[in-house]
């Protein structure tokens, strides 16, 4: 049989799919599939030695072994394109030209299933993405090399409709579809790295490193949806009328939603509120985790977190105990009985809670009469701390079990609620 080789730029004919055939039975196979198995030898020992014994499980270029990244797939290819061009003059092409398509297949199922996790951490849906996009990338590898594909694109290509004054193909449909997922997940891995860099150590200016990486994914997203749809040959005049009806369905379905995206962007702009603030809002009180362009998370004390819609923060007022200054002023009160020494009772109980660890001592607590009870009199406590986030009730506690053991050692009195009773007699 001569030696002759199948060109692997372009599918399989029948014909050649049966030449293939038979290549795989030549003792040249076995070259070629020793080659291959160095190849991927050579591409995992690369990987692991780069990753190290202990691999981040949350990167997407090694994952949590060092065959499930992207850089194990692509590393393959590469060498086995490599090895090929080595070959193609030298043995017939029989194992390289299934082999390609498989490591292309892999690399893109690799690459795609990685970014939407890192992207969308908590979805449960991505086990069903990936199952969707493993099926696709296989079943496009098998109806390429098979020669399968080229004539499905021929029949999608004849049929037609206009859009307009546009004439569309579903093949121009499916194709830009495929080009803004892939334009997608290109996006989504430039942004997502970009933006684990800008938030990776910051301590100042995190709201407008947000505000910047949000602004990128939205530019990126938009930028390569256009690029792709052009690319496969849709003109865009034709989206006019969608854009037009989309316009109309936020303006009156969407506009909530439409809303607290804006008001994510404002807020991140104008860092009202940052990531770290202590803020009250309706009701709920907690320290800002997370800024999102829809919602904004607060963390209790407690461990409770709240999902604040960014239209509400906007709209509402909005406690906010950190904007200029951390410090916060809290106040407890205390009752002693009528004929209490203050002159001497108030400079102690100052001194007293000066001492409480987690008060500060400028500006320094101060004890005041702030009114006459019908029991006693009632002492007002105020005193300021620099650490809300790490608890008020712990350091109100502190404060006012300093103050009882102070007024149990100088003796001074608690009063309980008096009553007087009067009787009457039966002469009355």
């Amino acid at each position: 049989m001569p030696i002759t080789s199948l060109h692997p730029s372009h599918p399989l004919t029948p014909q050649e799919l049966t030449q293939l055939w038979a290549q795989l039975h030549e003792a040249t196979a076995l070259t070629e599939l020793g080659l291959l198995v160095c190849c991927l030898g050579l591409a995992w020992l690369v990987v692991r030695l780069w990753r190290g014994r202990q691999a981040d499980p949350s990167s997407i270029w090694f994952g949590h072994h060092v065959y499930d990244g992207i850089l194990f797939p692509v590393l393959a290819l590469l060498l086995a394109v490599l090895a090929k061009k080595l070959l193609l003059a030298e043995v017939p092409l029989a194992v390289f030209r299934i082999a390609i398509p498989v490591l292309v297949s892999l690399a893109v199922i690799r690459l795609t299933v990685k970014v939407f996790k890192v992207a969308f951490p908590q979805s449960q849906t991505v086990r069903l993405l990936e199952r969707t996009i493993s099926w696709l990338a296989w079943g496009g590898m098998v109806l390429w090399v098979t020669g399968i594909l080229p004539m499905i694109q021929d029949a999608m290509s004849d049929i037609t409709w206009k859009v307009g004054a546009t004439q569309i193909s579903l093949r121009n449909l499916v194709e830009g579809t495929f080009n803004v997922i892939v334009v997608l997940v290109l996006s989504l891995s430039v942004s997502s790295a970009i933006e684990v860099r800008l938030l990776k150590g910051a301590t100042e200016n995190l709201s407008l490193r947000k505000i910047t990486a949000n602004l990128l994914r939205a530019s990126m997203l938009t930028v390569g949806v256009v690029l792709a749809l052009s690319a496969s040959g849709i003109d865009l005049t034709a989206l006019s009328v969608l854009g037009g009806a989309v316009g109309v369905g936020i303006g009156f379905g969407l506009q909530k939603l439409a809303a607290n995206y804006v008001s994510g962007f404002v807020i991140l702009a104008e860092r009202s509120l940052r990531i770290g603030d202590l803020v009250m809002v309706d009701g709920f009180e907690g320290r800002i985790t997370d800024i999102n362009t829809r919602y904004t998370v607060l963390r209790s004390v407690g461990g409770r977190e709240s999902i604040v819609p960014n239209e509400m923060l906007i709209s509402q007022r909005v406690e906010n105990a950190s904007l200029a200054d951390t410090r916060l002023m809290l106040t407890s009160e205390v009752q002693v009985a009528y004929g209490t020494d203050l002159d001497q009772l108030i400079p102690t109980l100052v001194e007293v809670v000066a001492g409480v660890p987690r008060v500060l001592k400028d500006p320094g607590p101060s004890v005041l009469l702030s009114s006459f009870g019908a029991d006693g009199l009632d002492l007002t406590i105020s005193f300021w701390i620099e650490d809300p986030h790490n608890g008020q009730m712990s350091a109100r506690s502190a404060v006012n079990m300093a103050v009882l053991a102070t007024l149990n050692r100088l003796g001074v009195e608690i009063p309980y609620p008096q009553r007087v009773v009067r009787q009457l007699s039966d002469a009355d």
